[in-house]
């Protein structure tokens, strides 16, 4: 490359100016850019630039429509097409309009590179043919073969480009090769890695069996002098030579296939009887030749990794227990398992349409029209008595999957666990008041010392946090149960008053500010005042035994969509990433929480409990140093 002129036709600047001053020009090329294909056409004249590298949606004239205005006044001129619109139906119309190669925004700048390469070499090789042409204008016959050159070129690379069946490619570059050149017969042979011989992939004019058998040593062989040194050869003796084929040939031409640098094996074209004599014009011809089939078995590699791991992901998604649901960012549906089509019993194929129109479960499709870049986790319960636990996933530039875990069995491990518990609280109680009563009789035996009196406050407090854990315990199964079935018209604002009220004390004592927002007139929610004031309270709690002093508490009330939502943000801690889904287990606390800290475990396992109990849902969201946020949605009442 030495100064090549490139023309870069992109309506987008900032695009543009990337290309041009980060990629083409670092590498050594002249760049000359315009924003639109109207002043591409009226420049190009003038320029003669040795590519065109154009966008293809811009005003005025797309960039399939300058290509083809560029192939009726100069075709000799290639032209390389990009877009983020790539479709096969695109890339078929741009290789019939006459590009030579196509770019998918967005890529990396080495395959930039690699494309503007290889179309450059290409259009030297045509203007080369075309100057012999010129020369040789008094000669028509000469000329005509020229023009059957130019005409098969571009067929070839049409054919490269269009299809991607890699024998057929192959075979029509080795069927042009032997067209072009006049031979009696062409090869292609490619490299066997593991038993470094060359094989025959592609042949014209050789037996079917022979070519199907050929082997080739690649030591001691003209072929395997090519593939070493990686450059064209002529053969072209009187006398015949036996070239390590099993047969007798009086001209010859070998020319390497290059992948990225790396010599993968030589396209040949041969004469066993005298007469037509082979010329270096018909290894520049060959070297062409090579040049696409080397764009075709790379193109056939990609294709053949990509199949492989998408039929890898396939396997993978298929054998796999666990649901999976993929939509893009308008949620229609891009990927459903079959673990995820059997737990919604879903027979058709609703791939490229709506979730609306494939599922018909509330809270999966509110799950999937949640707002925010954040995962969120939520367990559904399906007809045949199921429970699954939710994943949702924003992807970047996809959308977002769900993950569905199976965890009935779970639940009713759980639910055993609880009835075990509740039994076990209930048998706590009677010897935790009796120890309580006797610590009060102590006082009354007789005097206690320093020391004494220590270990009888000692004893006081654990007795004490031992039956805060059996209420809570109580009062969890209690909520699990449902047997809470007192419910009424509710004002959320009214409760939420009397929550701060509540805890004003402990907010002054710690000089936290408590920040109120609660929206004028909100609707009633139909619930138990007692249970949805014990949600509000244990948040707000929270909130307040784990701001720093000086901190602030919100507590925000609106509504929305026939929901009332609730948010009490802190400006404490934050909560660990990894400890966000399993905040609302039972027993379960953050790992960065100060030992100084009381509590059972359970309070927003209760919290938890009483939503869903109220039709509700709750969660988290949370950064590290940056405080949480809990949000509470609740129906607003009929």
């Amino acid at each position: 490359m030495s100064g090549e002129i490139i023309l870069l036709v992109e309506d987008n600047g900032d695009i543009r100016r990337s290309i041009e001053e980060a990629i083409l020009k670092p590498a050594g090329y002249s760049v000359h850019s315009v924003g639109d294909g109207m002043s591409a056409l009226a420049l190009i004249g003038e320029l003669q630039p040795d590519l065109v590298l154009t966008d293809y949606r811009m005003p005025n004239l797309t960039g399939l429509e300058l290509i083809k205005s560029l192939q009726q006044d100069f075709p000799e001129v290639p032209v390389i097409l990009m877009t983020s619109d790539a479709t096969n139906q695109l890339v078929l119309d741009s290789m019939r309009a006459g590009a030579v190669d196509f770019l998918t925004k967005p890529f990396e700048a080495e395959h930039l590179l690699s494309a503007v390469g290889r179309a450059v070499k290409r259009g030297r090789r045509l203007q080369d043919l075309q100057r012999v042409g010129e020369k040789t204008h008094g000669d028509a016959k000469l000329l005509e073969r020229r023009l059957v050159e130019l005409e098969t070129l571009a067929l070839v690379g049409r054919t490269v480009t269009a299809l991607l069946e890699i024998d057929t490619v192959l075979t029509t570059v080795v069927e042009a090769a032997v067209k072009l050149t006049g031979a009696e017969e062409g090869s292609l042979l490619l490299l066997d890695e593991e038993s470094g011989e060359l094989y025959m992939r592609a042949s014209q004019n050789f037996d079917e069996d022979f070519a199907s058998t050929f082997r080739l040593h690649v030591r001691d062989s003209l072929a395997g002098q090519v593939m070493e040194m990686g450059e064209p050869m002529l053969l072209d003796e009187r006398s015949p030579q036996k070239i390590k084929t099993a047969y007798l040939v009086h001209s010859l031409i070998y020319v390497p296939l290059q992948v990225r640098g790396k010599t993968i094996g030589v396209l040949g074209v041969d004469n066993r009887k005298a007469g037509r004599v082979l010329c270096q014009d018909d290894v520049t011809v060959m070297t062409t030749m090579a040049d696409y089939a080397a764009i075709a078995i790379e193109n056939a590699q990609l294709i053949n990794r990509t199949e492989a791991e998408r039929s890898k992901l396939e396997t993978i998604l298929t054998q796999t227990e666990n649901g999976v649901i993929v939509v893009d960012n308008e949620n229609r549906l891009l990927l459903i398992n079959y673990a995820a089509r059997e737990a919604f019993n879903i027979n058709e194929d609703f791939i490229g349409r709506s979730v609306v129109e494939a599922f018909d479960e509330p809270l999966l499709l509110e799950l999937l029209r949640s707002p925010g870049p954040s995962t969120r986790r939520d367990e559904i319960t399906l007809s045949d008595g199921r429970v699954f636990n939710l994943h949702r996933t924003p992807i970047p530039g996809v959308g977002q999957s769900v993950l569905m875990y199976d965890i009935t069995h779970l639940k009713k491990l759980d639910r055993i666990k609880s009835e075990f518990v509740t039994t076990v609280s209930h048998d706590l109680r009677s010897p935790l008041t009796a120890i309580l009563g006797y610590i009060e009789l102590v006082d009354q035996a007789g005097p206690l010392t320093d020391q004494q009196q220590e270990f009888v406050h000692r004893v006081r407090l654990s007795v004490e946090q031992i039956s805060r854990l059996v209420a809570d315990l109580l009062d969890l199964g209690r909520i699990e149960a449902g047997l809470d079935t007192r419910k009424e018209d509710t004002p959320i604002s009214v409760l939420a008053r009397y929550a701060l009220q509540g805890l004003a004390s402990t907010a002054k004592a710690k000089k936290i500010t408590l920040q109120v927002d609660l929206q004028e007139k909100l609707p009633l929610v139909h619930g138990d005042p007692i249970r949805l004031r014990q949600v509000i309270a244990n948040l707000l709690e929270n909130a307040l035994k784990y701001t720093p002093p000086g901190g602030r508490v919100v507590l925000d009330a609106h509504v929305e969509d026939d929901q009332i939502i609730l948010c009490i943000s802190d400006t404490g801690p934050g909560i660990p990433p990894a400890d966000q889904p399993y905040l609302f287990d039972k027993f379960f606390r953050a790992s960065n929480v100060p030992e100084e800290a009381r509590g059972t475990g359970l309070g927003l396992s209760i919290v938890k409990s009483i939503v869903e109990q109220h039709d509700g849902r709750i969660w988290v969201e949370s950064e590290l140093g940056k405080g949480a946020t809990f949000t509470v949605v609740l129906p607003v009442s009929n």
